[in-house]
């Protein structure tokens, strides 16, 4: 046979609730800004709902059934229960919980993120916020596959599966130790490195390409003396000597200080970063959140 018996109201055991806790429907009423009529409708159209009584109407007075008692305990759990959920949704609406899984190539995470990071925990300092760095072609596969929110990727990106917005355009960058032969220099050719030893990057990559056919129009060999797979550490060993660093301008510019300087290298050649997302579905609230604080491209 099937139940017709109609699931309960959550105003109709908020009514229920106040009642046995206030003593009188009037003073229930009061407490959840109802009036008395709007009360005992609840009430009645409960115990209807119900098929059983839940008071014994004494004289005006209410008095609770066996059952209302049995059913009240469970009331106050389940209003418990919604009381939390609301709580919760609320704290998540506010961005006081949550969490935030980013990816972001190592120099970028070093170099720029730092200041967004503390910006962003301090507005929301409840939330979970989780960076990863992998290799350019994992990271791109984590993102689409939503294993992470978002991330940070150079451009061009040749997939269709992940959507951008441009966060970094910088130029390119030699750095030096104080002191050497070029660092009064405005700019730095590759023929002015000719024979100098050089710290480079990213063997098999595009920027890599960019910087040796730079050399080679200009009828130079670059002598690489070291390859590393940091900016950090480009940086890091041209400042001991070991050889003219040619790097990405802006990622650079945390790291050069004191023992080095930067010079801009000619010809041009721009790097372009991306907030990158899904395609699959739109940016988590979060996610937006953490762009919104990312320096603006000028």
């Amino acid at each position: 046979m099937t139940d017709v018996r109609k699931p309960i109201r959550l105003r109709s055991m908020r009514t229920f609730h106040a009642v046995l806790q206030q003593g009188s429907v009037t003073s229930a009423a009061r407490s959840l800004g109802l009036t008395q009529p709007a009360a005992s409708r609840l009430l009645a159209q409960l115990e209807h709902d119900l098929g059983f009584e839940l008071f014994h109407r004494d004289r005006g007075r209410l008095v609770p059934t066996t059952d209302g008692l049995i059913l009240y305990d469970e009331v106050e759990r389940a209003l418990d229960n919604v009381d939390r959920v609301q709580d919760l949704a609320r704290d998540i609406a506010d961005f006081r919980v949550g969490q935030l899984r980013l990816v972001a190539p190592p120099s970028f995470l070093e170099a720029i993120l730092p200041d967004v990071i503390a910006r962003f925990l301090e507005a929301h300092p409840r939330v979970h916020l989780s960076i990863d760095s992998h290799g350019v072609e994992t990271a791109k596969g984590m993102i689409a596959a939503r294993a992470v929110d978002a991330g940070f990727v150079k451009l061009p990106l040749n997939r269709d599966d992940l959507s951008t917005r441009t966060v970094l355009v910088s130029e390119t960058a030699c750095v030096l130790p104080l002191g050497h032969p070029l660092a009064e220099e405005a700019e730095i050719t590759p023929s002015m490195l000719k024979g100098l030893p050089l710290v480079m990057l990213g063997r098999g990559q595009q920027f890599r390409a960019q910087v040796e056919a730079a050399f080679a129009q200009s009828g130079t060999m670059p002598r690489v003396q070291i390859e590393t797979h940091t900016v950090a550490s480009a940086c890091a060993l041209a400042a001991r000597g070991v050889g003219v660093a040619i790097v990405n301008e802006d990622l650079a510019r945390g790291y050069v200080r004191g023992q080095t300087v930067l010079r801009r290298f000619a010809p041009s050649i721009v790097h372009e970063y991306a907030f990158a997302v899904s395609s699959a579905v739109a940016p988590s609230r979060l996610a937006d959140a953490f762009f919104s604080l990312l320096p603006k491209i000028e």
